[in-house]
Parts: C-alpha cells; sequence; structure tokens
C-alpha cells in the first residue's frame, strides 16, 4: 500500500509524494478530462488511501499508477485521439466499473478479448449515434 504525503498540481501535472520520499507525476495530456479541465477544476479533488478524484470532472488516479510503466495501448490512443468520448460514460453503457475501464485503457489491465470486442463495439455504436444526429 503505498502512503501518499502530499499532492501537489503544477501547470501541467499532479504530482505525489510517498512516506518513503518518492515523487511521481502524472501529466494532464494524458487525461482528456484533466487536460480540458479549467484550473479551479483541476484544484476541487478530494483524495484517500487509494487515489485522487475529480468530482467535477469524473476522473480518478490510482496512486499505484502514477509509479506504474505507461503503455499505450488502441484504447489509449482512442481516447486520446478523441477526447470527446468520456470514457467513464462508456464504462457505465458497458456495466462495468469505471475503474477498471481506466485500467484498461491505461494498460495496466488486459481486456479479455471477448471484453474488448464489446468495447469497440459500443465505440462504434455511439459513433452511429453521433452520425444520427
Amino acid at each position: 500500500m503505498i502512503t501518499v504525503t502530499k499532492i501537489w498540481l503544477t501547470e501541467d501535472a499532479v504530482w505525489i509524494r510517498t512516506s518513503e520520499g518518492k515523487e511521481a507525476c502524472e501529466y494532464y495530456a494524458d487525461y482528456p478530462r484533466l487536460k480540458y479541465a479549467t484550473p479551479a477544476q483541476r484544484s476541487h479533488y478530494e483524495s484517500d488511501e487509494y487515489g485522487i478524484h475529480w468530482p467535477d470532472i469524473d476522473e480518478d488516479l490510482s496512486y499505484e499508477g502514477f509509479f506504474q510503466s505507461k503503455q499505450r495501448t488502441d484504447l489509449y490512443r482512442i481516447f486520446m485521439s478523441h477526447p470527446e468520448l468520456n470514457a467513464s460514460a462508456v464504462a457505465r453503457r458497458l456495466g462495468i466499473s469505471q475503474s477498471l475501464f481506466a485500467q484498461y485503457i491505461s494498460g495496466f489491465k488486459k481486456p479479455s478479448q471477448k471484453r474488448l470486442e464489446e468495447i469497440y463495439a459500443t465505440i462504434r455504436q455511439i459513433g452511429k449515434e453521433l452520425m444520427a444526429v
């Protein structure tokens, strides 16, 4: 379990410091909701023993994720290329937890082939719905 003693925000990232003195950051550019959030929205966060939550923009970052190597999965590329897609809303449509879906996007967890096909089908359906507007 990671014990975080300090959280701070810079112009381009959120930083944490652990009780062991390790520091790590996550860049806003890697999270569309943080990237496009206002400074006021970014500064309004809550934290607990597991991570940081921004209620105004519905974003969550786990402390463990700060120290994981970053894999750029196809899902990651889709959501970075299309910030209009809301990962939380896609997760709700799929009936899976938002934190699990975030781990799929980040590459921390790998969805089964069946789940991946369901995710792509849901994203395509959203595209069809938008095209019908």
